[in-house]
Parts: structure tokens; C-alpha cells; sequence
């Protein structure tokens, strides 16, 4: 018997079980993948999330492997090629913020998770799920042995997109033309400036570019599938993300500037469709943490910080509460307490996210350009809207 049992150990179950973990509590972290994998990801990381990296298990790794500061925000938008300071988090707060890839960062939280005392069982898939009186009895598959772990707590880090055993089956979804797919890739000896994160603007889509670990740029885009198709008809490429990224280079003089003579470091990945939006973060005596209780739209570059405080949001309300010998009421009140808290935390970054995408996305978004031309200090406002110098952890 675990006091807690976390489904997914990417930045969010990770973090959770650390903290847990340091706390005295039992706990099991289950992965269905093993690491390191590389996964669609803008590999950004606020600087306001770097607390949450800063003990002796992460600090030196991260600062060791992690790509330069990002000390400025920029958009590549047609021929606009523009910059402007990135806000500072505060002055509680040393740094700036960095990009780590997926990789190299879940594989670290993993280790640092299973460093502190949780009980790590990796690759290792849930398969069945039910009820123990006061807690849950999670049934398991590691590449063909069944077992099981008894738990108090159920904590759901699984992300938006992975069939969980309490997820109602679903018919297929039909593909609609407006949703999202994403892509990431990296590349050497790009011409971006090592300080700079500049958002992407094209028709049809959004991205990001940022410098990461091993000296390389990763850029990471959601495009319209309406959009996708036409750029599969137009560039004809083996993959579907050479064909977006020469639709992307041909709209933007930044891109082009910036990868025109740079090289694909590995391969395109690809994901999707995204569900931003937001959902329970706690029902029916699970906690949802990451992109299980919401997600804002990638153009804010927010994933793996949200995903982190939401982790410190809950741990922090579990650990003072002792939710692990409450009663299931007891509990439950630990879940709108920690449910609120998020909201307040992350409503109005995945507005804003919301309200940016779209408008980067709209037809007419080419007519905001020459004001943003005129006040580049427009990004700096926006970074700050999106929440990044928004301070949870202290």
C-alpha cells in the first residue's frame, strides 16, 4: 500500500512525486515509456519554474545541459523580424528562463523522483483500475508481467492525449479542418541569436523557436489540418513536417534567415490533435495534474511550467493537508481546495493563450503587424500576459 500512486512520470508526475517523496510519503510512479524519448515540445522552461529544478539532485544537470538564457521575445511574422526584452520573473527569482529537451529533462525528474524515494516502475503500463474501500487498486502490464499497487491517493499526469482506464470510451473523433496538429524538430548550426525565443506567424499556424541543449534550435509549430493539406499538395516532401517547414520559410523572412543554411538534427516529430482548454482537476477521487487538468495553447511557450506548479500547486495542498490519512471527505476537500487554486493560477494564461493563437491564425492577422512594428514592446506585455513572470513557488 502507497500513500499515493502517480500515472505518468513526464514534468509534472515527476515533480509531484519528488516532492512527495521528500516529504515521507510513500509513493509509486508508473511510466508506460521508457527513457529517454523525444516528444513534441517547445522544451521551454520559465524562469519562474526553476525553483522547482533547483535542489541537489537537478540543479547542476540542468545548468550543466540546458540551452543558453532566454533573455529576449521576438516575432518572425512575413517580413517582420522583431524583438524585444523578455520581462523578469522578480527578484526572487535568479535567472532567466532555458530550453532543455524532453529527453534529456524527463529522464533527469524521473531519476531525481526515484533519488528521493519513489518507487519508480518503468516502462510500465496501466491497464485496469478500481476501487479499495478508501483508496484504488491499480492493475499493471511491464512488457508482459501483470501486477498491481494499492494506493490512498490516484494522481493522474498522463497528459491530454493517452486512453486512461477511467476515461469513458469514445467513438473516434471525426477529423475536423480547424484542429490543431503539432511538430517539433532540431536543427544545427542555425543563425538565430543565442538569447532570443522569437514566436512564428504563418498562415494557418503558430511556433516557436528556441536555442536548447547540445547546441542546437528546436522548433516546435501547430498548424490547421486544413492548412496541412495544402501544404502537402503544394511542397512535396517525404515527411509532413518538411512540407510545413517550407511553407513556414516561405512566409517568413526570419525563419528563412535563421534555417537556411541550418541541418535537421535527427527527424520531424509529430503529435495531435492539441486539446487546449481546461478540465476537472479533480473527480471522483483522482487528482489531475499537467495537461490532464488543462492546457493552454503552445503559442505561450507555458507547457512545462504549468505542468511543474501544477505539481507543486497540489503536492504543497497534500503534503500540509496530509491528505494521505484523511478520510474520503477530507480528501475531497483537498481536491476544490487544489482545484481552485489552479484555476486561479492558470485561467487567465490559457485565455490568453486562447486569444494569442487565434489571432495569430486569423486571416487578417497581417494588419496588427505595423503596430507591432511600431511598439515592439507589444511582446514584452505579452510575454508577461502569458504568465511568465507569474510566481508560484517561492
Amino acid at each position: 500500500m502507497h500513500d499515493a500512486l502517480i500515472i505518468g512520470a513526464g514534468p509534472a508526475g515527476a515533480t509531484a512525486a519528488r516532492m512527495l517523496a521528500q516529504a515521507g510519503w510513500s509513493v509509486a510512479l508508473v511510466e508506460k515509456s521508457a527513457f529517454p524519448r523525444r516528444k513534441v515540445c517547445g522544451e521551454f522552461i520559465s524562469a519562474t519554474s526553476l525553483p522547482l529544478l533547483y535542489d541537489r539532485d537537478v540543479r547542476e544537470r540542468f545548468l550543466a545541459e540546458a540551452g543558453p538564457e532566454v533573455r529576449r521575445v521576438g516575432l518572425f511574422a512575413q517580413d517582420a523580424v522583431l524583438s524585444a526584452a523578455m520581462p523578469a520573473a522578480g527578484k526572487s527569482v535568479s535567472g532567466w528562463g532555458r530550453a532543455l529537451g524532453r529527453d534529456r529533462l524527463d529522464q533527469l525528474l524521473a531519476e531525481a523522483a526515484a533519488k528521493a524515494g519513489a518507487d519508480l516502475r518503468q516502462p510500465c503500463k496501466v491497464v485496469g483500475l478500481k476501487r479499495n474501500g478508501d483508496g484504488f487498486v491499480c492493475s499493471m502490464d511491464a512488457d508482459g508481467t501483470p501486477s498491481e499497487l494499492q494506493a490512498k491517493i490516484l494522481i493522474a499526469a498522463n497528459g491530454s492525449w493517452e486512453r486512461a482506464p477511467w476515461t469513458a470510451e469514445h467513438p473516434r473523433p471525426t477529423r475536423k479542418p480547424s484542429e490543431l496538429l503539432a511538430f517539433k524538430a532540431r536543427f544545427d548550426r542555425a543563425a538565430l541569436s543565442s538569447e532570443l525565443m522569437p514566436l512564428l506567424v504563418f498562415p494557418g499556424g503558430y511556433g516557436g523557436m528556441v536555442h536548447t541543449d547540445g547546441g542546437t534550435v528546436s522548433l516546435s509549430c501547430c498548424i490547421r489540418r486544413d492548412a496541412l493539406e495544402l501544404c502537402r499538395q503544394k511542397y512535396h516532401r517525404p515527411h509532413a513536417g518538411e512540407a510545413v517547414l517550407a511553407h513556414i520559410m516561405t512566409t517568413s523572412e526570419g525563419v528563412k534567415r535563421a534555417l537556411g543554411q541550418a541541418s535537421l538534427d535527427g527527424t520531424w516529430l509529430s503529435a495531435g490533435p492539441i486539446r487546449p482548454g481546461i478540465r476537472p482537476r479533480y473527480a471522483d477521487g483522482i487528482f489531475f495534474i499537467g495537461n490532464s487538468a488543462g492546457e493552454a495553447h503552445p503559442i505561450i511557450a507555458e507547457g512545462i511550467s504549468m505542468a511543474m506548479q501544477s505539481a507543486w500547486l497540489l503536492s504543497k495542498r497534500l503534503i500540509t493537508g496530509q491528505g494521505h490519512k484523511g478520510a474520503p471527505k477530507a480528501v475531497a476537500e483537498l481536491g476544490r481546495l487544489y482545484a481552485r487554486d489552479w484555476h486561479m493560477a492558470f485561467a487567465t494564461r490559457i485565455h490568453a493563450a486562447a486569444l494569442f493563437a487565434h489571432l495569430a491564425m486569423w486571416p487578417g492577422a497581417g494588419r496588427v503587424l505595423p503596430i507591432i512594428k511600431r511598439v515592439p514592446e507589444i511582446l514584452t506585455w505579452g510575454a508577461w500576459l502569458s504568465g511568465k513572470t507569474t510566481q508560484l513557488v517561492p
